[in-house]
């Protein structure tokens, strides 16, 4: 956001939050401290200064920043707007770049748009002449394909690197790859430029663009219009909000609303989590624009809309790094380890979340925790997203978290997980928000209120708060270390706000705030800021002390598995070029660390593992989520379900919830007890989510009679989702029955082979048992399979959340035609003769 110009259009911003406590402390002059504030009704955002008065010093941030900016400088315009001249007649002789800007890619040219930002936030913040005369010839160049392109029959105001026709063929309900998205990017960059800048030109050819989505959209009845809405559009609505600010033009407002999707902002703005199956990116996109119109209307819908979503993301659809979606689609809430994959945590969706999150922030200081998820994922997937060895700063798509993950490889195709992106070659949506995430660390170190100072970030800078006539420099190696220094180098009268992340309470172990080397008599509450005022003289020292502890971090789904995390940092296993078979079982008691640094070696799968921040882990396999093993023994019989009528759907051990019969599934009698019949076209058993937590080795048992054998057919079917289950199938298309079990994640699964299929028209009993390394398939008694060389352990499976008799997680699969009965569910590997005992009906240790 451009807030620090917006701001300055609005004129001198007052007002300042709840005065404090005043504490007098003996020696040094009196002044008041605070651990929060209360924003009074009406308050103004929070202003960021403009980018000029933030420099960074020599510290990760600012290496990342040289690197891209050494891209913007050496990347050749012409190239970039080859398809942008060809589409409107005009000569180009400059070589066509590849990815998805090569000349048949339907999202040519958005990556202009994202270089136009990346020049004016770089430009602006440093000072450059070159960057900025950069930017300006490339203003230029599309002005005069926007001229061209109205000479050539184009809707006046047109412009873009592919013909207006896709927005025919988008609107006739044709596939099209996202033609708005690219609009919304130029747009985006045009209005930086012109905001950071000052291009007058910029703000010309972006009005004209403005014109032709209005004219393209007024056309449109809402409910065609909102067909269009269901093509990826970026944040159209952002744009246009934030033009507003610019123009005061209530038309953009209008525009805004226009994209307003309501397929996503209804069930948002009731508090409804409809997220999962969707696209992430498409989808925050649009709330960032939400985010925005709730600050230009004052809306408290659109309030809702962004901040329930943003509830909703990081809270139950975001991994250990911050980041979120798999294969760029949101999960269903809560699934983290049954969701892991080598295209988890798409770098576009963070990049958005991170506009939305300081969006947030700024009308809304009293949450902290705004700031301390954008510290979190700034310092673990976003810094690391770009390649420390690339000179032009090349970065990943993805930031993959499976077990076989890497960030390896460089000028990869777009499609290839852990590669680093090229000059010419990639152009994927993350090397383009790369030209803006890796030269903008400057614009939420800072945030200003009337005489009130935000420190959010602990990044190495110097603040020139002329306002106030104050200048600060920070100092830190954080997130290395603990401490962060705050020194005056010229005074004056302010209120400083610095932010006590909440991390520091899972260390339990306090923060210090001192001043020239006193404490100021405040409590520092993690997850808060710790605010200071008084007149502030040149040599005056503000030192936050930050405990850094190693945590444990359960997943949600799955109790067992773990995340470390020392401090502010995710640690990860170092695997070198050979990536572990599937997440590795850790010792936590043999966690040491490597002395003089952030790292730390453990016992993970019998060998020893060195662990280091995630941010710095390149160039080789990698590894964030550990199995754990249960501190309690787990139940022997952890679940039985008789189905003896309808009290057989109740848990005879006490512990879990009722099972229920679905699809038409109904009781049906069987010799030695009762059974549920399947029809084969719907009819199933439902049971409770979570069956095989915390399990090491396990049975399962149960007796089924077929009336018929369709490949592919469950008799169990117990997971996640259908790259995360543990399922018996009656046949396979080699035709044998088959027992299976897999992570997400994991580039094959486990399995064990019967040497037959299921039997039709007879009661068979089927057994399965799983023990470290070796898994066992019975059928009456007598062991059909075996597979001594298991990778997954049952405990990766976690608190499965679809549970399944006669059903598969996977849709496309037939449903089981017969009848299932006396389903059971151990804690250890029976023994053969203890499954045998089964079969005969005489096995009642474990009852």
């Amino acid at each position: 956001m451009n807030d620090h110009v917006r701001l300055g259009r609005r004129g001198l911003l007052g007002g300042l939050l709840g005065a404090g406590l005043a504490v007098g402390l003996g020696g040094l002059p009196a002044y008041a401290t605070t651990t929060a504030g209360t924003a009074g009704a009406g308050a103004p955002p929070l202003a960021s200064l403009p980018l000029d008065r933030v420099q960074l010093l020599e510290s990760r941030f600012l290496a990342n920043m040289r690197r891209t900016t050494a891209y913007l400088r050496v990347v050749d315009l012409d190239r970039l707007l080859h398809t942008f001249r060809l589409t409107v007649g005009l000569p180009s002789t400059a070589q066509p770049c590849g990815g998805w800007e090569a000349p048949n890619v339907q999202l040519r040219g958005h990556t202009t748009g994202h270089l136009l930002s990346g020049l004016a936030l770089a430009a602006a913040n440093t000072g450059d002449a070159e960057l900025a005369a950069k930017g300006a010839r490339l203003v230029a160049a599309l002005a005069e394909c926007q001229v061209a392109a109205a000479k050539t029959g184009s809707t006046p105001g047109y412009l873009s690197a592919f013909p207006e026709t896709a927005f025919d063929d988008i609107e006739a309900g044709k596939n099209v790859w996202a033609p708005y998205y690219t609009i919304h990017k130029i747009m985006a960059g045009l209005l930086d430029q012109h905001v950071l800048l000052g291009n007058a030109q910029a703000l010309t050819v972006l009005l004209g663009m403005v014109d032709w989505v209005d004219t393209r959209t007024s056309r449109l009845s809402r409910e065609a219009l909102q067909k269009v809405l269901h093509t990826e559009f970026g944040g159209m609505n952002e744009v246009l909000a934030n033009l507003w600010f610019v123009t005061r033009d209530e038309r953009h407002l209008e525009l805004a609303a226009r994209f307003d999707h309501d397929e996503i902002f209804g069930p948002l703005a009731e508090r409804r989590n409809t997220l999962a199956g969707r696209h992430a990116n498409t989808d925050i996109a649009k709330v960032v624009g939400a985010a925005a119109q709730w600050e230009a209307t004052g809306e408290e819908r659109y309030r809702t809309i962004a901040t329930y979503f943003w509830d909703q993301v990081v809270q139950h659809h975001t991994y250990v790094i911050g980041g979120n979606s798999n294969a760029e689609f949101f999960g269903p809430p809560g699934q983290i380890v049954s969701q892991l994959g080598e295209n988890t945590c798409e770098n576009c969706n963070s990049y958005n979340m991170l506009k939305l999150t300081r969006q947030l922030f700024r009308n809304d200081p009293d949450r902290a925790a705004y700031m301390d998820y954008y510290e979190w994922t700034l310092l673990n997937q976003m810094l690391g997203e770009q390649d420390p060895d690339s000179a032009h700063g090349f970065v990943t798509y993805y930031t993959g978290l499976s077990n076989s993950a890497s960030r390896q490889g460089k000028g990869g195709l777009v499609s290839d997980p852990g590669t680093y992106s090229s000059d010419y070659d990639n152009f994927s949506c993350d090397h383009g928000t790369a030209l803006e995430t890796q030269v903008k660390f400057a614009d939420s170190v800072y945030f200003t209120r009337g005489d009130v100072l935000w420190v959010n970030l602990f990044v190495p800078s110097e603040l020139d708060w002329r306002e106030q006539g104050l200048r600060l420099r920070m100092q830190t190696d954080y997130p290395y270390d603990p401490t962060v220094r705050l020194t005056v180098d010229r005074g004056g009268d302010a209120e400083i706000r610095v932010r006590v992340p909440g991390w520091v309470e899972r260390t339990g172990q306090p923060a210090k705030l001192r001043v020239n080397g006193r404490s100021v008599g405040v409590v520092c509450r993690p997850g808060a800021y710790v605010a200071v005022r008084r007149t502030w003289a040149a040599g005056d020292i503000v030192e936050l002390s930050l405990p850094m502890a190693t945590v444990w971090r359960p997943a949600p789904d799955n109790p067992a598995v773990h995340a470390l995390t020392y401090g502010p940092l995710v640690l990860a296993g170092r695997y070198g070029d050979t990536p572990p078979a599937t997440l590795p079982t850790i010792e936590p008691s043999s966690l040491t660390r490597v002395a003089g640094t952030a790292d730390f070696t453990v016992l993970a799968d019998g060998r020893r593992v060195r662990l280091s921040p995630f941010l710095d882990v390149h160039h080789e396999h990698y590894n964030v989520y550990w199995a754990v093993r249960p501190g309690r023994p787990a139940p022997k019989l952890v679940a039985r379900y008789a189905f003896d009528d309808s009290a057989g759907l109740v848990d005879s051990t006490g512990r879990w919830a009722d099972a229920a019969l679905a699809g038409g599934a109904s009781f049906v009698g069987r010799d030695g007890g009762g059974a549920v019949a399947l029809d084969g076209q719907g009819g199933h058993v439902v049971l409770p989510a979570g069956l095989p937590t915390n399990l090491t080795e396990l049975t399962v048992s149960v007796w089924t009679r077929l009336e018929s054998v369709a490949n592919s057919a469950r008799v169990f079917d117990l997971g996640s989702n259908a790259q995360t289950y543990m399922f018996l199938t009656s046949r396979t298309g080699r035709g044998t029955a088959r027992f299976a079990m897999k992570l997400g994640g994991m580039e094959t699964e486990d399995f064990v082979d019967a040497d037959r299929p299921l039997p039709t028209g007879v009661w068979t009993h089927v057994a399965v048992t799983v023990a470290p390394g070796v898994a066992r398939l019975y059928l009456d008694g007598e062991q059909v399979g075996i597979n001594e060389q298991m990778v997954m352990s049952p405990l990766l499976l976690g608190a499965t959340q679809q549970n399944f008799l006669g059903r598969s997680q996977n849709v496309k699969h037939p449903w089981l035609h017969g009848a299932v009965g006396d389903f059971r569910l151990y804690g250890v590997a029976l023994s053969a003769g203890d499954v045998a005992a089964l079969h005969a009906g005489t096995f009642h240790r474990y009852e």
